[in-house]
């Protein structure tokens, strides 16, 4: 299950998902780390981008996780405007269970042990985001170093934050055991 966690919460009395209308209103994005993965931290020496055997990919739990995600958003009718993810095969397959699309976004690449690349695309994030339009919201699949740098909060896998336009987190979102 998909949820959100707010500081105030008072539509959720109401019967409200404040998730839901945040989602609704447009002007943010969902930054997603990708879903459960095998056990590891990072990747195999050696690993290549094109052969996703050579890389930490998703475990079967990270798997029925991005299709319970790709669930929620298909029951509330939410239709992300564009899933953007890293070039990880994790990412790619989160997005593409979940969502059944992807487009690539270098500026959603790991820099794990990269703080230049993470230096570049920050501008880029922000840029994206600040062009997103009422009434749409976009999903970036991306990687726990990446969503940290940028919004200063860590994140667990298959867990995102919503950000509004400014790059503001203005949401947390899970999927509950």
């Amino acid at each position: 299950m998909f949820t959100l966690l707010l500081a105030a919460d008072p539509l959720r009395a109401q019967g409200v998902d404040p998730l839901v209308e945040r989602l609704r209103a447009g002007r943010c994005a969902v930054l997603m780390r990708h879903a459960q993965t095998d056990p590891g931290v990072g990747d195999p020496p050696g690993f290549r981008l094109d052969q996703c055997a050579t890389q930490r990919n998703l475990s079967e739990g990270g798997r029925a996780q991005a299709r319970a995600a790709g669930e929620w958003f298909r029951q509330r009718k939410l239709a992300p405007s564009a899933v953007l993810c890293s070039a990880w095969c994790r990412c790619i397959d989160t997005a593409t269970l979940a969502f059944g699309r992807h487009d690539l976004w270098p500026a959603l690449n790991s820099s794990f042990g990269r703080g230049d690349e993470r230096d570049k695309a920050r501008p880029m994030l922000q840029e994206r985001l600040a062009r997103i339009g009422p009434g749409r919201f976009e999903v970036w699949v991306t990687h726990q170093v990446n969503v940290s740098a940028f919004t200063g909060e860590p994140t667990s896998m298959g867990e995102g934050l919503v950000v509004d336009s400014a790059g503001k987190v203005v949401g947390r979102s899970g999927f509950a055991a």
